[in-house]
Formats: C-alpha cells, sequence, structure tokens
C-alpha cells in the first residue's frame, strides 16, 4: 500500500512554479540564480512547498522568454553554472533542508 501513496504523491503536493531569473540573486548583480534559490530551499519548505517546478533555464536567444532552448545540456549563464543547478537539485534531496 506504501507504493500506491508514493505513486500519488502530487495529490498532497504544494507545486511552487518559479523563474530562477526572478527568485533571488546570490551576487548581487540583479538577476536571481542557482545558488540563490539553493540558499532559500529552507524558506521554501517552511512555507510548506513539497515540489519545485522550474521555468525553462536552458541557454537561448530568449525570444520566446526561455521556451526556445538553444541547448538542452547546458544552463543559462546568467543563471549559474551546470554545476550550481546540480547542487540546488541535490539540496532539495536532502531531508534537512
Amino acid at each position: 500500500m506504501a507504493l500506491q501513496r508514493d505513486n500519488l504523491w502530487y495529490k498532497d503536493a504544494v507545486i511552487y512554479q518559479l523563474h530562477v531569473r526572478a527568485f533571488f540573486d546570490s551576487n548581487a548583480d540583479g538577476v536571481g540564480d542557482f545558488p540563490g534559490l539553493t540558499q532559500k530551499l529552507d524558506y521554501l519548505q517552511q512555507l510548506g512547498i513539497t515540489a519545485i517546478r522550474l521555468l525553462p533555464f536552458y541557454p537561448s536567444p530568449l525570444h520566446d522568454d526561455g521556451y526556445d532552448i538553444a541547448d538542452y545540456t547546458s544552463v543559462n549563464a546568467t543563471y549559474g553554472s551546470l554545476e550550481d543547478s546540480s547542487g540546488f537539485s541535490f539540496a532539495g534531496f536532502d531531508p534537512a533542508v
């Protein structure tokens, strides 16, 4: 029965959609980034958020707010590095966060 419960996690989830660019700026350049988002994971958890959906963060010519993706294997340098995005992903799995 627990497996069925895990498959239905989304039914009780509080999903927060955000744009990395607009969330939190860690280096004072005026643009949100993955390090800033990682720093605020505890804040999001305190709000009761259980899942995060990110708007596109890949390199893009930005003619369509980032949905016109130019490279699916990288991160828009404005938002940080691939390592920064991986750090965010792994931090999100930390039960202490």
